[in-house]
């Protein structure tokens, strides 16, 4: 009895290292910061460029003199502007990508039909080169093409997966949404601000805002917080001091 209780007993505990096993995608999903480090990345850009752009130019005018009034319409132009650009460039630049795509993927239909044979070698001979046995990476191949033949060959022969595929209107909208946010926050400080501390306020307010955006954004990259909140602080502060100084220069000019 005690012969067989042993092996039970080993076998239970084999179930619950298994059990745990297969338990930890579910987990490794939250520690893994890759899947959404694109988004991620257009997001935090778009809103580093509505605040960076609009508070520079706010104050660039304000520098220059400008009445309140003249300030605030070019901070309004700035957004919308910024945002137009921002969408239009994304949206020709992504639809280029999904074009692209596109077209390998129709030359990989007329190859598939071409050399059926020559490119399932050449696709068990990625998986060989990944570090599978040849035998094992031709079965894996074999069940691979059975289940999504033209998937297969795009996302390992082509580097193309549905989940990452190029859209480009729903990039040139987030694009364009993630900046008018960001340029939000500038223009509210000047409408409220008065005049005679206006560049004080925006300027303070913007570095901190950018600050905080960069120390967010490196900590849900797996960065280091204080050296991403000094990275966009710097650049900030002299595209801000820069745009000042040509402001200050065209009012003394002028």
């Amino acid at each position: 009895m005690e012969s067989r209780g042993r092996p039970n007993a080993f076998r239970r505990f084999q179930k619950f290292l298994v059990h745990k096993r297969f338990n930890m995608p579910t987990r490794s999903r939250r520690l893994h910061r890759t899947g959404g480090i694109g988004l991620l990345r257009a997001a935090v850009l778009g809103a580093n460029d509505g605040i960076l752009s609009t508070s520079s130019l706010v104050l660039g005018v304000a520098a220059a003199h400008g009445t309140h009034r003249s300030i605030l319409v070019a901070g309004i132009a700035g957004l919308v502007s910024g945002g137009m650009s921002m969408a239009a460039s994304e949206y020709v630049s992504v639809h280029s990508q999904a074009d692209t795509e596109e077209a390998e993927l129709a030359l990989e239909r007329t190859k598939l039909k071409q050399d059926n044979k020559g490119e399932r070698q050449a696709l068990t001979a990625i998986y060989v080169a990944r570090g599978l046995e040849p035998l094992l990476a031709t079965r894996v191949a074999q069940q691979l093409i059975a289940y999504d033949e033209l998937g297969a060959y795009a996302r390992d022969e082509l580097g193309i997966s549905e989940k990452f595929r190029a859209r480009p209107i729903q990039a040139s909208l987030a694009a364009a949404c993630s900046f008018a946010l960001g340029a939000m926050m500038p223009l509210l400080i000047t409408a409220i601000a008065p005049q005679a501390r206006l560049i004080p306020f925006v300027s303070v307010s913007s570095l901190a805002v950018l600050a905080l955006m960069g120390g967010l954004a490196a900590h849900a990259g797996g960065a280091k917080v204080i050296m991403g909140a000094i990275r966009v602080t710097f650049w900030g502060g002299l595209a801000m001091a820069m745009t000042s100084g040509i402001g200050w220069l065209v009012g003394a000019v002028a």
